[in-house]
């Protein structure tokens, strides 16, 4: 049975429209749109207006969790993995405080493995951004008093090989599946902003109430942002092209069941691969290739976790078993690049919540002040 809005709109993800306008609206609007409703109404071959309709019920009913602008924030701010080794009786409070209390944390997940591995004692995970000039270690060494963690490992990001979720457009697809181009690398320098460039980012990166979404949908944030519209367009497209911005997207609420019972992905995998040094680069271009991956990086884990330097994210909707068939493919592909792998471990996704992390250097101080913080101490040395 269809799932339909309070106003009999069809809001399920198995609805045939919404399948054809999520495969475009969740993750393949890259940089500065701007009429993105139009854009995914060019390539989606839905009229504008029924696109409108749908985005605004879906995202009404909780299908969608929000529609943004997000923004490579890798190059707008010091970032890491971050895992957390918590007292077990402690993991829940610890996460509950991360996501609630701490904006630099954005993604904080439980995860476990099937064995005792290297790194197993570390159940839970999170990805943290500080703004620029704030210190990382700084900011971890603030976390880890306030959740009581025994200890933590902080992973930047030395470069990105893809970014991008996708989960319609992913359903299904074949182990092996990959693109015959090259995982796209995304470096993680970080590009200076001035106070005109994070004024309208701070409008333009805000999530969309339903009401907002229509295709004139920048004038509005131009207002909020106190600038022209000319003078918005002009920032933003400034801003693509010093490759800050990433996507218009609809992130669909894929960690917990929807209003008509079914789940966007039942199952996610955090993948880990040791290769020789040196060749972190081409192992991460090759996994980047793989269309089930959501997002590839080359991070050093340490010793850990077995000094892993490249990891993934991949998504199932259906067992596990999919995730390791497509992972297995993924091994194989490196062994015939002649890639070899010393070590690889998989981390399985439980308890989940997602949010962006905050950026701004002002929303920043306005929480160490609210929690009777120096922020200076937080600054890098």
């Amino acid at each position: 049975m269809t799932t339909e809005s309070p106003t009999s709109v069809p809001v399920s993800i198995d609805d045939p429209t919404n399948v054809v306008i999520l495969a475009v609206a969740e993750d393949q609007l890259g940089g500065f749109q701007h009429d993105p409703l139009s854009e995914i109404s060019r390539r989606s071959g839905i009229e504008v207006a029924t696109i409108a309709e749908r985005l605004r019920a879906m995202l009404e009913a909780g299908v969608i969790r929000r529609v943004r602008q997000t923004m490579v924030a890798n190059r707008l701010a010091e970032g890491a993995l971050v895992a957390w080794q918590v007292p077990r009786e402690q993991v829940n409070e610890a996460f509950d405080y991360l996501f609630t209390q701490d904006p630099a944390s954005g993604h904080v997940v439980i995860r476990t493995t099937d064995n005792e591995t290297a790194g197993s004692a570390y159940r839970l995970w999170t990805t943290l951004k500080v703004p620029q000039g704030y210190s990382i270690e700084a900011h971890c060494n603030l976390l880890a008093e306030r959740i009581g963690a025994l200890r933590y490992r902080a992973m930047p990001a030395q470069a990105l090989f893809i970014l991008g979720v996708g989960h319609v457009r992913r359903r299904g697809m074949e182990p092996g599946s990959r693109s015959a181009e090259p995982g796209r690398v995304t470096t993680t320098d970080i590009v200076p902003l001035d106070d005109l460039d994070w004024q309208v980012m701070t409008a333009f990166k805000r999530e969309f109430e339903p009401h907002e979404l229509t295709t004139d949908l920048w004038r509005a944030r131009a207002e909020e942002a106190g600038v022209s519209f000319e003078t918005f367009c002009e920032v933003a497209e400034s801003l693509d092209k010093r490759g800050v911005l990433g996507r218009f997207s609809t992130f669909l609420e894929h960690s917990k069941s929807l209003s008509g019972g079914e789940r966007v992905t039942n199952f996610n995998a955090l993948f880990h691969w040791k290769v020789p040094v040196g060749m972190e680069m081409a192992a991460g271009i090759e996994v980047g290739r793989h269309d089930v991956m959501t997002h590839a990086y080359w991070r050093d884990a340490g010793p850990e976790f077995g000094d892993v330097n490249v990891m993934g994210v991949a998504h199932s909707s259906t067992d596990k078993q999919y995730l390791l068939d497509h992972k297995a493919a993924i091994d194989s592909h490196l062994e015939e690049a002649s890639i070899p792998i010393g070590y690889s471990n998989v981390f399985w996704g439980g308890r989940s919540e997602i949010k962006p992390s905050e950026i701004s250097p002002v929303a920043y101080r306005e929480w160490c002040a609210g929690i009777g913080v120096d922020h200076a101490s937080l600054r890098i040395a």
